[in-house]
């Protein structure tokens, strides 16, 4: 990289009003290539590898209160990442040191020392596993089904995005604790990928008798709703709830993208069934982080925990189509962008 005088990043050119527009949502641009003369006191120089790619990027762009501020318009896309160490003068971290971090969508960064994490500080697995199973991700998952959902054996839990980053690693986290397990995903391959998880059943909410064949699965009624998804999903995951059940709300990727929101229209099944429904965010609970990722890391080990990863190649270019594809389902498992090569990941590359 250092033979070139610049280097790319992608910006936010405009807040999107429903689909994320490529070319035109975001745009391109060039910046002087960084050095050490650039790098304050206590700050890394790195260069991006992999970038995390969720769906709550799409609630970033909107100007609307949140649990974050939105991304301005002309600055550079949020983005987890994993990064590599080109620069650190006076520090302990060297040249070559994997990080985990928030680069943002751009392929060098200056970032504070307490902005990063080295990955050797992770339970052993793959550098990319720092973004999935034992990153935000497998946090979100972890957080979600064991302190909001409080699952315990003999529960039934039900997942919508269950083929997903997050949806995958809270099936496979229901099953370790006894639960009974029924997984939602958008088509027969993924279907196929969640039995092989080892959930109790799964369907393909695409299929011509979905709703017929939910009504049967959930006929004994759901102890456990984790919601990744919204809408109409919701609406018939409330009209089969268990008295006391609980929801936890993760997210509403079917709203996401869409100016005519959907459902649900019986939120009285709250009141009826008496169900308790939350909403959380990750970061509510980091001081637990490492306790959560000792567990993950185990169950890894122990091949109790499995993870898919779906990789778009062809650089930092491909980050606003990859988010995209990312409302389109077209990932299993965790969506990462690669923005500069290394051989450490083991994802799928498409």
């Amino acid at each position: 990289m250092t033979s070139r005088s610049t280097y790319s990043t992608v910006v936010l050119a405009e807040r999107p009003k429903g689909q994320i527009i490529p070319g035109q949502t975001f745009k391109i641009v060039e910046k002087p290539m960084l050095t050490s003369e650039d790098i304050p006191d206590g700050h890394l120089l790195v260069e991006t590898l992999y970038l995390s790619l969720d769906p709550a990027m799409r609630g970033w762009l909107s100007d609307t209160r949140s649990y974050v501020p939105p991304v301005g318009l002309n600055e550079v896309m949020r983005g987890y990442g994993i990064a590599r160490v080109i620069n650190s003068p006076g520090s302990y971290f060297k040249f070559g040191d994997y990080v985990a971090c928030s680069p943002g969508w751009t392929e060098m960064a200056i970032l504070p020392e307490s902005a990063v994490v080295p990955i050797n500080k992770f339970p052993k697995g793959r550098l990319t596993d720092a973004l999935g199973v034992l990153g935000l991700t497998g946090l979100t998952a972890y957080f979600g089904i064991t302190e909001i959902g409080k699952v315990k054996a003999g529960d039934f839990v039900v997942v919508s995005g269950a083929a997903g980053a997050t949806g995958s690693v809270v099936c496979q986290i229901a099953k370790i604790k006894g639960a009974r397990v029924l997984g939602i995903a958008g088509s027969e391959e993924k279907v196929k990928w969640l039995k092989e998880l080892g959930c109790d059943a799964a369907l393909n909410y695409k299929a011509v008798d979905f709703a017929k064949s939910f009504m049967e699965e959930t006929k004994d009624l759901i102890d456990i709703f984790y919601d990744n998804v919204g809408g109409d999903l919701l609406e018939m995951a409330l009209t089969q709830a268990k008295p006391h059940a609980r929801f936890v709300m993760c997210g509403a990727i079917s709203q996401y993208n869409t100016t005519n929101s959907v459902g649900p229209r019986n939120l009285f099944m709250v009141i009826a069934m008496r169900i308790r429904m939350q909403g959380f965010i990750v970061t509510d609970f980091t001081k637990q982080f490492d306790v959560a990722r000792e567990e993950l890391g185990q169950w890894l080990t122990e091949g109790k925990l499995q993870r898919r990863e779906t990789m778009i190649t062809g650089g930092l270019k491909m980050a606003e189509h990859a988010l995209c594809d990312l409302f389109r389902g077209v990932n299993t498992g965790k969506l990462l962008v690669e923005v500069k090569h290394d051989n450490s990941s083991h994802a799928t590359r498409i």
